[in-house]
């Protein structure tokens, strides 16, 4: 057994193991992954499974094919970056780029396998059900799920049901010792519904009818309990970057952007940075969640070079993207980090997101409260927002003495009619709506001992979604 991984000339992959039973037992996710692999015949990566660092046992001669090229590895070996996300995750050889999460993993083996051999017919009927299998697979990574307990999640019975289709599954399963695949394929028919499928059948009951008295009503009610859209004084007052100064990388207008839209990319990223670099501190490490090309981070890093800047995002091209304008500008200060924003776990001192869609904006501060860390929150798409298994609406006690989720709902949908093009009092009720949704995320966080205020960024005219929400723990 190796007590240290070396970063070696492919790609490395890290699974969890689990060798608390007298057998070796793989988890669910290991066991899919393990089984892409030999199915697509992917050769280019190193596979490691990690054991927990207090266990000395070795699994069995002969449990994988030799093909597969799979060693053991305990916990306290792993690479830092590694160490920072959730297994699964993939690092190149570079050690500066991380992919974690098990649907970036799975999408990534499929699609470099098709690029190395595009004439694997059978691998073009993988790729045609890839949405339902990453969408499985997002399900098994955020429980753990043994495979005697998967009759409820319909996702992953549709899975394996498409799967079981494609000629050369079975044996693929056969080569890595997964044995259930068959008996979860005979019994799918008699799964209860999971509470995620509950949850799609009371949306479908949230008809437009909720709608045909608009947002009045509920922000009504809102006002008879005291409660109205504050937006406290902005904290960095006239924020504004020297963007003449800095190399031309830098700059959001490099892109592919209209020189207008560039203008207002740079007034957000203003308002965001003040109250960032008004925020850190030397050594601080900073976290821009769903950080697309890399706007705000590259930003960050190139301005605070005392401080350690991660991105994390799921679409590789962007985060590539990104990567490029780093690598040109020579930042050693940025780390990559592709995954759904759910699979980062490392600490750090602030999370940053500019224009986090719907429940994302949630996410990122539930993520920012469990590591104790400020948040500079710029929302976006309130009306992508609704019920998930981890996170229900309204968020603050306050709000949900007063409002019924499907009141709440209304105020949501209603915050995202703020386009410059709809007449200016319908703006204004918009705007009102936005302040209150993000005003009940604020007084959700101070119930968690944080100090918490929504303020406007300047100037408004920088975009439709203009809110931050700016958190510090006390």
């Amino acid at each position: 057994m190796k007590d240290a991984v070396g970063i070696g000339s492919s790609e490395e992959l890290f699974l969890d193991i689990d060798l608390d039973h007298e057998d070796v037992v793989l988890p669910l996710h290991t066991s899919i992954v393990l089984f892409l692999i030999s199915y697509c015949e992917c050769k280019t990566f190193k596979t490691f499974l990690v054991i927990p660092e207090d266990e000395h046992r070795s699994p069995q001669d002969g449990l994988f094919p030799s093909d597969l090229n799979v060693s053991i590895v305990s916990r306290k070996g792993l690479p830092a970056i590694v160490q920072s996300c959730r297994l699964p995750a993939v690092i190149e050889a570079s050690g500066a780029f991380c992919r974690a999460g098990l649907a970036v993993v799975l999408r990534h083996i499929i699609q470099k396998t098709y690029l190395v051999d595009p004439s694997r017919k059978d691998l073009l009927e993988l790729l045609g059900f890839k949405k339902t299998c990453l969408k499985a697979c997002a399900e098994i990574a955020l429980q753990k799920v043994s495979p005697e307990k998967i009759y409820g999640l319909p996702l992953i019975i549709g899975w394996y049901e498409r799967v079981f289709k494609v000629q050369g599954v079975q044996k693929a399963a056969a080569a890595c010792n997964i044995t259930f695949l068959h008996a979860l394929h005979v019994n799918s028919q008699h799964h209860e519904p999971s509470s995620s499928s509950k949850i799609h059948t009371e949306e479908k009951e949230f008809s437009d009818s909720h709608f045909l008295g608009g947002p009045r009503p509920t922000m009504t009610k809102l006002k008879d309990h005291g409660v109205e859209a504050v937006f406290s004084p902005h904290p960095c007052p006239s924020p504004t970057i020297d963007w003449g100064s800095l190399p031309a990388a830098v700059s959001p207008a490099e892109g592919k952007m209209s020189s207008d839209r560039a203008l207002r990319k740079q007034q957000q990223l203003n308002n965001l940075l003040s109250v960032v670099t008004h925020m850190a501190k030397p050594g601080d490490t900073i976290v821009d969640f769903c950080s697309g090309g890399g706007h705000v981070g590259i930003v960050l890093a190139y301005t605070l070079p005392s401080c350690q800047i991660v991105l994390i995002e799921n679409k590789e091209e962007s985060l590539m993207r990104a990567r490029d304008r780093s690598n040109g500008l020579g930042l050693t200060n940025i780390w990559f980090v592709q995954a759904n924003l759910d699979y980062f776990t490392g600490k750090f001192n602030i999370g940053v997101a500019l224009h986090a869609c719907g429940v994302a904006t949630d996410m990122v501060i539930e993520h920012c409260i469990l590591a104790r860390a400020a948040f500079v929150i710029c929302p976006c798409c309130y009306g992508f927002i609704q019920n998930t298994v981890k996170t229900t609406f309204p968020r603050s006690c306050r709000f949900q003495n007063v409002l019924s989720c499907k009141e709440h709902m209304v105020l949501c949908r209603f915050a995202d009619q703020t386009a410059v093009q709809l007449p200016p009092e319908r703006r204004l009720i918009g705007k009102n709506c936005m302040g209150l949704v993000d005003l009940d995320r604020a007084w959700a966080a101070e119930q968690y001992g944080y100090t918490a205020q929504v303020v406007s960024m300047e100037p408004e005219s920088c975009s439709p979604k203009n809110n931050l929400i700016i958190g510090c723990p006390n």
